[in-house]
């Protein structure tokens, strides 16, 4: 909960989405911001995501029926190219002293 309560606190726009349970998770809540960072916690029941939601002071909503938001699939496919890059260049720096 406090990780949620810090997110929140310094991330701009964030939103609230519960995840349902699956055969594999439990039900979580994820928090998105404006820029499409995210994080997310589990939780014990939806009701328990809407009362964190609802103490933090920021939109809730089920991913069942709104779907996740283009930011967040965005700022996942930045991140890959960001960590594919450095990669990279880790690998130039290595090839360029064999030591």
């Amino acid at each position: 909960m406090q990780h949620l309560r810090e997110f929140a606190r310094t991330r701009v726009g964030v939103e609230a989405y519960l995840e349902p349970q699956t055969n594999v998770t439990q039900t979580t809540l994820m928090l998105i911001a404006t820029d499409g960072e995210w994080t997310r916690r589990r939780v014990p029941d939806g009701r328990a995501g809407w009362d964190i939601a609802k103490e933090i002071g920021v939109p809730f909503y089920d991913v069942q029926k709104t779907g996740y938001p283009q930011r967040m699939r965005d700022w996942n496919s930045r991140q890959r190219i960001e960590r594919e890059r450095a990669a990279r260049e880790r690998a130039a720096r290595r090839a360029a002293d064999p030591r």
